[in-house]
Formats: structure tokens, C-alpha cells, sequence
């Protein structure tokens, strides 16, 4: 039975919930899980008159006729600085207009509509105004180019793709007859007298003509709303299908893992071509009735400081990449902005190291609380708590309503059953594979086109999650890597995120990359790449420290026996490290699907 090191754990920061800014929604944890149920949570959105839920009345209608009308539900920072915001009254009209574009295009229930656009109006207006029409809603990143759109759009029967004329040029014109679902282009920009490009259509133009008044379709909570695709190691990539129900997951997470409370202007730094951004960028702070941040223009540490500032953000949800990225960038910069307004800290996307949520507490004035979820789960099902001690390193402990445990695994990878069920640890941070019993709000209810693949990811009421994790005696669970990243060297199993978190704490060193190498007498050993911070040069002088340093932390058996410096970790989109793919190039291996992976700039 392999056992969690303890090596990299450092010591919790303790709340006093009476020194916080604001009193959290959630205070008393163990109760708060005793008395959650998903079905009182349900009772607490409107629902739709007459029977039924949809996720944009959840997010914008019923907030649209009563005190919330006047109010900013998305405030949107232009590259150019400027700013200008869409009241709920405005974005309910919009998202009308939208819909019965849909209608007039005859395009019904069940549809698929894709977009591919920047983090601008369109997009969130034709997402809501989609899923008003009960059609499906599929965001596509920006970012791809047109062989990853095309398998997207093929994979999903795509029947509506909303998109810019510089794109659709760029992207879609080459690929436009192997898209043969693909009946409508609607263009957002352009002037009227512009003549179109052949065979799309003029957005503006059609939501001018379209009805305002178009009734909102009804749908059941199973009704198909979202389809996100995630990347495989190999294959292609995979349609992960979610049902309006998965609103009361957002609305429950919203309260709890975010804290969001009636009067916070809230920031999620995702894009919304992922789940995190449709999900906690655009649903979840919506269902809440607060006002929502867009930034329309990339990364820069100084602009991310000045936006926060100005806008007096309260509530702030980024990546570890993001966060990464501002230490590097040198604390200096945080004492220029007063960022009195902001609260509470999450991060998502991949696992946050404990030197980041440290470094948020000394220089932000408050510890990043990391939280735990997949494209699959649809909503974060770990977290840790505004008014829940922080232990630096963990995911934190399962949302109220959540019941996660850690499944054991044989040699082989498999899990060990009991009967039907699968055994599970009972021994406190044993490492196995993370599960989760099924029934929460926002689960997958497929993998478009692919039942057998789906199945799969179940065994005896658990889904297995693919990720290798441990719980302590506290009921805190961490991370220790996908199932395929676990390195194993003479019998040691060992994690990635344990080596490469200590990595981080040598001052050289800003971000880390951990892979397994073979070995004719280990079987596997430790290799890891690392990106230094400004001010540091490669040598072999420095290698060996960075080694050396590791093996007084980790141990020989742990640390790394070899070190690569690099400018440039290979990256999703969405900010997590791809050690497969530092892997596949490192041992001249097959590359896989590398559609979401970062281009460095």
C-alpha cells in the first residue's frame, strides 16, 4: 500500500473567520454538510413558470424583471482600457434576440450551436441566448486553428457556428466543405453596407429584425445544455455532454467554494472556450445576481493588477499558471495598486503549489484557496473554504453535497473491487485513485457519440477520476498526479506535483515540469524540466544546485537525477502542464492530440 510523502507539507493557515471582511457562507463545515441536500439547493432558484429549469433563466431572467434589472451582470475591459457593461435587463433582451434569430433560422431543440470568438459580447449573449432556445451551446477557444475547430465541429454536428469575419476567413474557409452540418455562419462584426463573405450571415443585422419578446422554450433538468470538449492523451477529443440540471451545482459552488455574496464584482480570468470560463465565468456569478468582469485582452501582470484595482474586485478566480506568472513578474508591483476591495482568492485548473498560496498571503494579504474539478464533473467538487483553514498543497476537502473517496488500485492500475464495488482506502493518506459517488448536479451524462468510453469512467456508483490523489486524517485530499503521470523508480511511487512544488521553493526556479524517464535499473527515474526566473542564467553550476537542493528535501530516491532548463514548459490552453507531451518529445514518442496546447509568445 503506497503511502503520501509528507515531505513538501507545510503548516496550515488558520482562519478567524471574525477578522474576515465579510461573514462566508459557509462557517460551520461539518454541519453545512450534514444538512445539504442537492434538492434544497434545487428549491432555492425560481425555475421555470409553468414546470422545468433552464439555465438562463437561472442566470439572467428571473434577475432581469425585479430589483437586479439596472444592475451590471457583465462588465466588460477592453484592450484599450475602456469599459462598458450589459445591465441584466439588457443582457435578458439580448439573449431574447438571439433566441429567436435561432427560431427565424429554424434552428430547435437539441441543435448544436458552436462559437468561436474572443471573450466579447457575442459570446456570452449567443451562450445564454442558445440555451434560452433550448439548443445546445459549444464554445470553441479562440486560439485553434481550423484542424482542431474542424474535429469539433464534425464531432458535434454542428448546425450554427457564431464567429468574427477575420476568423471565418482564417479558420473556417478552408475547412468549410468538410463541415457538412454546418448550415449557418452568423458574423458578429462588419457594417451593414459590407458586403458578406459567401455563405454567412450578418449577425447584427438579424438580432435588429428579430423578435424581443421570443418565450423562453422550456426544458427539463436532463435536457441537453452544454457540450465542452476535453483532449485525451491520445484520440480524438471528447464531448463531454451537460443537462440544464447542472445549474444547481453552479448555484451551490457559487455560494459555497467562491463565497460570491449579493454584492461582489467577481473576476474568473478564464476563457470562456473552457468549461471553467462557461461555468464560473458566466453561469455561476450570474445565478448570484453579481456583476462579472470580462477582460477582452490578454495577460499582463501590471494591466490584471490595475483591473483589479479599479474595478474593486472582490472575488478573484484564476489559474496557477496566472498566479505563477505574478510572482514572477516580482511583488514590487502589487504595492503600486490598492487592492483593498479584494477578499477571497481561488485558483483552478491544475494544482496550485504551496509556495503560491503562501506568496498570496504575504503578498496579497491572503492565502489563494485552491479548488478541484474536471471538465467531466462540471462544477468544483473539492475545495478549500473562506472560513476553512488552508492546508498549502491541498485540493481541500469535498463541497457539501459531494462524497469523494480514494479508490485502491492493483499493480496493474485497475481498481480492487469488493463484489460490484470498488474497495476503498480506509487507512489515512493512502494513495489510490480519486472517486466520486455519482448523483451531483452537474455530471456528465456523456461522451458525445461515445457510450462505451462513458461507461467506463464508472465502477459500482463511483466515478473514477483518473487522478491519483490521497486523503489525510482531516478529510483533506491531495493531489499526486493523472494516472499516467505517476513516475514509478524502484518500487517508490511518486508524484509529480510533490516534486515539482519543491522545486518551486528554490529561488531560481518559477515554474516546474516533472516526467518519468526510463531506466535499466530503476525502471523509471525522475527528469525534470524547469523555467528560472529573471535574473537567472542556465548553467551546470545551477543544475546541480537545483538537484542537490531537491535531494535534501525529497530524498535521493524522489529527487530529480537529471535537469533541463527550458524557456517555455509545453501547456493547455487552460494553464495545466502537459507532462505527456514533455514525455512524448523528451523519448521521441507520438505526440497525441495537441490541439489545446499553448503556443509560448
Amino acid at each position: 500500500m503506497t503511502k503520501l510523502s509528507g515531505s513538501v507539507r507545510w503548516p496550515t493557515i488558520h482562519k478567524d473567520v471574525g477578522a474576515l471582511k465579510v461573514m462566508p457562507n459557509l462557517v460551520d463545515y461539518e454541519a453545512t454538510c450534514t444538512s445539504f441536500t442537492w434538492e434544497s439547493e434545487r428549491r432555492s432558484l425560481s425555475g421555470l413558470p409553468g414546470g422545468g429549469i433552464n439555465i438562463a433563466y437561472e442566470a439572467v431572467d428571473r434577475h432581469a424583471t425585479g430589483p437586479l434589472a439596472a444592475k451590471d451582470a457583465l462588465r466588460f475591459v477592453h484592450a484599450d482600457g475602456a469599459v462598458d457593461a450589459l445591465t441584466y435587463m439588457e443582457l435578458a433582451e439580448r439573449t431574447d434576440r438571439f433566441a429567436s434569430v435561432l427560431r427565424d433560422l429554424r434552428v430547435g431543440r437539441g441543435e448544436r450551436v458552436f462559437s468561436l470568438l474572443g471573450r466579447r459580447a457575442e459570446l456570452y449573449v449567443a451562450a445564454l441566448g442558445t440555451l434560452k432556445n433550448a439548443s445546445v451551446f459549444c464554445p470553441l477557444f479562440s486560439a485553434f486553428g481550423p484542424e482542431p475547430v474542424r474535429q469539433r465541429i464534425q464531432l458535434g454536428s454542428a448546425r450554427v457556428l457564431v464567429t468574427t469575419r477575420a476568423f471565418y476567413l482564417k479558420k473556417i474557409v478552408s475547412i468549410r466543405d468538410d463541415l457538412p452540418t454546418l448550415e449557418h455562419v452568423l458574423l458578429v462584426d462588419g457594417d451593414d453596407d459590407q458586403p458578406q463573405p459567401e455563405g454567412t450571415l450578418h449577425l447584427p443585422a438579424l438580432m435588429r429584425s428579430a423578435p424581443l419578446a421570443a418565450p423562453i422554450a422550456r426544458t427539463d433538468g436532463d435536457d441537453m445544455a452544454l457540450l465542452h470538449f476535453t483532449s485525451g492523451t491520445t484520440g480524438l477529443p471528447k464531448g463531454a455532454i451537460h443537462v440544464h440540471d447542472a445549474v444547481v451545482a453552479h448555484s451551490a459552488t457559487g455560494r459555497f467554494a467562491l463565497d460570491l455574496h449579493p454584492d461582489d464584482v467577481y473576476w474568473c480570468t478564464a476563457d470562456p472556450g473552457w468549461v471553467t470560463g462557461m461555468s464560473y465565468g458566466v453561469i455561476a456569478p450570474l445565478v448570484h445576481g453579481v456583476t462579472a468582469i470580462v477582460d477582452e485582452d490578454e495577460f499582463d501582470a501590471d494591466r490584471w493588477y490595475s483591473i483589479l484595482e479599479e474595478q474593486k474586485v472582490t472575488v478573484w478566480y484564476t489559474a496557477p499558471t496566472a498566479l505563477r506568472m505574478l510572482m514572477k513578474a516580482g511583488s514590487d508591483r502589487v504595492a503600486l495598486h490598492d487592492l483593498s476591495a479584494l477578499r477571497f482568492i481561488a485558483s483552478v485548473g491544475e494544482p496550485l503549489n504551496p509556495e503560491v498560496v503562501a506568496w498570496g498571503e504575504e503578498t496579497l494579504g491572503q492565502p489563494i484557496h485552491d479548488n478541484w474539478w474536471q471538465t467531466e464533473t462540471g462544477g468544483i467538487m473539492i475545495a478549500n473554504f473562506a472560513a476553512v483553514d488552508v492546508r498549502p498543497g491541498s485540493m481541500g476537502r469535498p463541497m457539501p453535497g459531494v462524497i469523494a473517496a480514494i479508490v485502491l488500485r492493483d499493480e496493474h492500475g485497475d481498481p480492487v473491487m469488493n463484489g460490484d464495488d470498488p474497495a476503498l482506502a480506509t487507512e489515512p493518506d493512502t494513495v489510490g485513485e480519486l472517486a466520486l459517488r455519482t448523483g451531483w448536479p452537474s455530471m456528465f451524462r456523456g461522451y458525445l457519440g461515445e457510450e462505451d468510453r462513458y461507461r467506463k469512467c464508472f465502477v459500482g456508483g463511483w466515478y473514477l477520476t483518473g487522478d491519483l490523489a490521497a486523503c489525510d486524517e482531516d478529510g483533506y485530499f491531495w493531489f499526486v498526479g493523472r494516472g499516467n503521470d505517476v513516475i514509478k523508480s524502484s518500487g517508490h511511487l511518486i508524484g509529480p506535483f510533490e516534486v515539482e512544488s519543491t522545486l518551486m521553493e528554490h529561488p531560481a526556479i518559477a515554474e516546474a515540469g516533472v516526467i518519468g524517464i526510463p531506466d535499466p535499473v530503476a525502471g523509471e527515474v525522475v527528469m525534470a524540466f524547469v523555467e528560472l526566473r529573471s535574473g537567472w542564467e542556465p548553467s551546470d553550476d545551477l543544475r546541480r544546485q537545483i538537484i542537490g537542493f531537491a535531494r535534501k528535501r525529497l530524498g535521493a530516491a524522489v529527487a530529480p537525477r537529471e535537469l533541463e532548463f527550458t524557456d517555455a514548459l509545453p501547456r493547455t490552453r487552460s494553464g495545466k502542464i502537459l507532462r505527456r507531451l514533455l514525455k512524448a518529445r523528451e523519448l521521441g514518442l507520438p505526440e497525441g492530440d495537441t490541439s489545446t496546447v499553448e503556443v509560448p509568445r
